[in-house]
């Protein structure tokens, strides 16, 4: 229930639904202040510099190679990232927030972490689908040259709550993984920072798949309107309700 109620809340927290309906309720009442209220909010949402620097305020910073250091046992890669909708299934699709899978390569082959805990079930709500997440991450992951007995698989979870719960069930299984790495995207890492504390676990962090960049004062990204930010902010508002949400439940 919890899971499907999580996609209806995409749903609700669209800024284009949000902008749509506000301007067809103008129109069915005749209201040129609805309109205008429409027009007015698509002029906000649309503009680039106020998506970036709302992002900027929510995603967690970068943490260096440096300040990261050495000798971590293992990272914990949370899924999310393929899109399980599209055919044909003989192949893994990764989205552009691939970037936190990229990064625990990296990490991987740079000698910083030794093995890679793959965090994920099925992020499908009714689709029928033959593999977890975890599963789909593992075959880039051994494509990548990852040897086998370096990656370990966590393929229950279907939100970051389950993610910390099964992934401490798994780590109770390997008692010589001591040190980790939690890999995920920036903006939901205070979120899945916050569930795994909530379960007694506390990884170092290194935070991937950046949405916001530098801070940037042109006249056109401050003034031209763009159909990213809308994504954008459905995005982002989508993952403070979740924090929210987590928070109210007693997750957090």
């Amino acid at each position: 229930m919890f899971f499907l109620l999580s996609k209806l809340l995409d749903f609700l927290l669209s800024p284009a639904i949000w902008v749509v309906g506000l301007l067809l309720l103008g129109l069915l009442r005749r209201s040129r202040r609805l309109q205008w209220a429409a027009l007015g909010l698509l002029a906000l949402l649309t503009n680039p510099f106020l998506i970036n620097e709302a992002l900027l305020a929510w995603e967690r910073p970068p943490v260096t190679l440096a300040q990261l250091g050495t000798g971590y046992d293992a990272g914990i890669l949370l899924t999310g990232i393929t899109e399980v909708r599209k055919s044909p299934h003989d192949r893994v699709y990764v989205p552009q927030q691939a970037d936190r899978l990229l990064h625990t390569l990296w990490l991987y082959r740079a000698g910083r972490i030794r093995r890679i805990i793959v965090s994920g079930g099925s992020g499908a709500a009714f689709d029928s689908v033959a593999r977890s997440e975890a599963d789909d991450l593992r075959i880039l992951l051994r494509l990548a040259g990852v040897p086998k007995q370096d990656i370990l698989l966590e393929t229950r979870s279907r939100n970051t709550r389950e993610n910390a719960l099964y992934t401490k069930e798994l780590l109770a299984r390997h008692p010589d993984i001591r040190r980790t790495v939690l890999i995920t995207s920036a903006f939901h890492l205070r979120r899945a920072e916050a569930c795994f504390a909530k379960v007694g676990l506390h990884p170092a962090s290194f935070p991937a798949g950046y949405f916001s960049i530098n801070h940037r004062y042109t006249p056109a990204f401050l003034l031209l309107p763009s159909e990213e930010p809308l994504r954008l902010w459905g995005i982002l508002l989508h993952e403070m309700a979740g924090y929210a949400v987590y928070k109210v439940l007693g997750y957090l």
